[in-house]
């Protein structure tokens, strides 16, 4: 049991640590974080309901989550192939296209909670 909880312990080190490389890293998540601190204001001020909190958190997870992997796809790739191969471009763009599915999804879910709100 004990070295179960050390592994999860070790596990948890390792995913904290690759969440702070990607927000002082990469730009995207840099822009999205700060998006996303704007839109948890809004959530404050506008005082939305526990349902809207639960829907804007799992939107904001997915694009945060699937921008973490089409990150390590394009680390991975580059290591791998580092000069241009139209095979690497095209994987490279499938999972820059997963990030914007998540983002249009998550655009609509802010819209249909905040659009009420100006309009």
């Amino acid at each position: 049991m004990k070295e179960f909880i050390v592994g999860r312990l070790k596990s948890l080190k390792f995913a904290i640590k690759g969440c702070f490389l990607l927000i002082t890293t990469e730009h995207s998540v840099m822009a999205q974080t700060s998006l996303f601190s704007i839109i948890v204001f809004l959530g404050f001020y506008f005082d939305i309901s526990k349902q809207d909190w639960i829907n804007q958190t799992l939107a904001m997870a997915l694009v945060l989550g699937i921008e973490g992997l089409n990150t390590a796809v394009e680390k991975m790739a580059d290591f791998i192939h580092p000069d241009f191969h139209s095979r690497i471009g095209f994987i490279k763009d499938i999972a820059a296209g997963a990030v914007t599915f998540a983002v249009l999804g998550a655009v609509t879910i802010f819209l249909i909670i905040y659009l009420p709100y100006f309009l």
